[in-house]
């Protein structure tokens, strides 16, 4: 099953008696909320779903974006009307970060068929598709976790992964390096991980992805080949849930490491490395 669908694909299955259901996650980190964005306008029947309290519990000892509480999750969802028998396609404000986290959660608590438009809003809007200011209230849905769909990482698993398989940094490089952090307390990486921004998963200076066949030849070179053990973290577990998209387009299974380098960073018990080495 494909992870991703282009603005015309999507536009062709909203025709359809079954058409899937439509979550909009704009979303910008540090910025207001995305639902005036979504009240602006927005993919006709899309329902708006706030990153920050339907996907990530508070801030907290697990990072910045802990998994949300189950219960908060699963109300979302069926809120939305996410329902176990039709698909759902994910989108946000482009840059696909907010949407990626949104399809691991439902591919993670078992959802079988969750995809994300392909450059987001901007995507549709450049392909012709209309927007709508009407709120949907959609039929509650039948939405019901069974989380495991998805392999996930604790901090102590990402340090093991580092040594025996490819932990992959989806930050900036420079904060791999640790010439900067902008966020979090302490600057570096995980001992071990290898710098894979995911910022080079999608076409230069655009927010679409690249050809499959090209995100394959970028992860083989870092180490990242369907036969390896992969995983992946960022800064707050939702970049790096981009790059766990990025792989499975390129045909890579990998672990998402949720509390990634803003939980690690915040325990000065754990190992730091620094430079543009694993270490």
């Amino acid at each position: 099953m494909n992870a991703i669908i282009t603005a015309t694909e999507l536009a062709s299955e909203l025709d359809r008696p079954t058409a899937p259901v439509l979550l909009d996650v704009r979303y910008q980190m540090g910025g207001p909320p995305g639902r005036p964005e979504y009240e602006a306008g927005h993919v006709p029947g899309a329902v708006y779903v706030d990153l920050e309290s339907d996907l990530a519990s508070p801030p907290g000892p697990g990072g910045r974006h802990p998994l949300p509480d189950l219960d908060v999750f699963t109300e979302a969802m069926r809120a939305a009307g996410v329902r176990a028998d039709r698909p759902v396609v994910v989108y946000d404000g482009g840059q696909g970060w907010a949407a990626a986290r949104a399809w691991w959660l439902l591919r993670w608590t078992g959802h079988p068929d969750v995809r994300v438009l392909d450059g987001g809003l901007a995507a549709w809007e450049a392909a012709g598709g209309a927007l709508s200011v009407d709120q949907s209230t959609p039929q509650e849905g039948d939405f019901t976790p069974v989380p495991g769909g998805l392999a996930l990482l604790r901090a102590d698993d990402a340090a093991a992964l580092a040594r025996r398989g490819v932990l992959l940094d989806a930050r900036a490089a420079e904060r791999y390096r640790g010439e900067v952090e902008p966020i979090d307390k302490v600057a570096g990486h995980i001992p071990g991980a290898v710098s894979a921004p995911t910022t080079e998963n999608v076409v230069e200076g655009g927010t679409v992805f690249r050809d499959a066949s090209e995100l394959a030849e970028r992860f083989a070179s870092l180490g990242a080949t369907p036969k390896a053990e992969v995983g992946v973290y960022c800064g707050s577990g939702v970049s790096a849930a981009h790059e766990v998209l990025a792989l499975a387009v390129a045909g890579v299974s990998a672990a998402l490491y949720v509390g990634s380098w803003s939980e690690w960073s915040a325990d000065p018990s754990r190992p730091v490395a620094t430079g543009p080495q694993p270490g």
